[in-house]
């Protein structure tokens, strides 16, 4: 492995940095030790735990990016090409996921500056590691689908909630809390009344809070719980825990 602390001169780079789920802990270390040595820092706010700004160097410049346009950061982005020091952009989860990522870059390539993206771990995954279940199971299902409600970002027609859940796999739903009667509405024709389904609320955080039902009282639950943001909807059958044995691990499995 190079040593992340040599001294020669090197071109400066953007680094899309996903920062995981909410752990600290939970970064890979390629991001956090990018982190370490960057000198500017735009991190997304109360979604990415503050503690992995302590790993920062102490003269770094740090922005939140919930206060800011996409305008600003390249602003930053420029300055930092200046001073060719490198920028931490932090994202919650991975930011190939509702991240806004694919905007900046495409500002970045217009202005002839280098970027790489650390992957990181998904909400989606840190929930289903809280809730200790696996999100594919023989027998069950073998598709995840990750998508979410519209909000002020449109939803094209072809991936409707109800047409995405025609083949009932397990199902991933962010960014859609605050329409959880809708959510419910939509697949109970799908799923039925007494699907399994779990909200997860701030995945990994400290504060994480669990609520497991059926699809058919789980909005009156999460309503009890007052859970109005940041929480995940996992929708499937794999949650009954019935399922055939992965043929993986069989004796008469030949391995190639």
């Amino acid at each position: 492995m190079p040593f992340i602390g040599k001294t020669e001169t090197k071109d400066m780079k953007v680094y899309f940095i996903g920062a995981g789920p909410g752990d600290p802990e939970l970064i890979t270390i390629k991001g956090f030790k990018t982190i370490q040595r960057s000198g500017y820092c735009i991190y997304a706010g109360s979604l990415v735990n503050k503690e992995l700004l302590n790993a920062l160097p102490s003269h770094a410049k740090i922005y939140d990016s919930s206060d800011m346009r996409l305008e600003e950061m390249v602003v930053v982005f420029k300055e930092a090409f200046r001073q060719n020091a490198d920028v931490a952009r932090i994202h919650s989860g991975d930011p190939s996921i509702y991240g806004a990522m694919q905007e900046q870059m495409h500002a970045l390539d217009e202005l002839g500056i280098p970027y790489e993206v650390i992957p990181g771990v998904s909400s989606f995954v840190g929930a289903a590691a809280a809730l200790k279940q696996e999100l594919t199971l023989p027998g069950t299902t073998q598709t995840i689908v990750i998508t979410r409600m519209e909000g002020k970002t449109p939803i094209p027609e072809k991936e409707h909630l109800g047409k995405l859940a025609t083949t009932t796999p397990t199902m991933c739903i962010f960014l859609s809390i605050d329409k959880i009667d809708e959510v419910v509405k939509i697949l109970i024709p799908h799923y039925g009344k007494d699907c399994p389904v779990a909200v997860v609320y701030k995945a990994t955080w400290p504060d994480q809070k669990i609520v497991c039902s059926k699809l058919i009282d789980i909005a009156e639950k999460v309503k009890q719980e007052s859970i109005k943001k940041s929480a995940l909807i996992i929708v499937g059958w794999v949650f009954e825990k019935e399922f055939k044995r992965s043929v993986l691990y069989t004796q008469d499995w030949e391995k190639s």
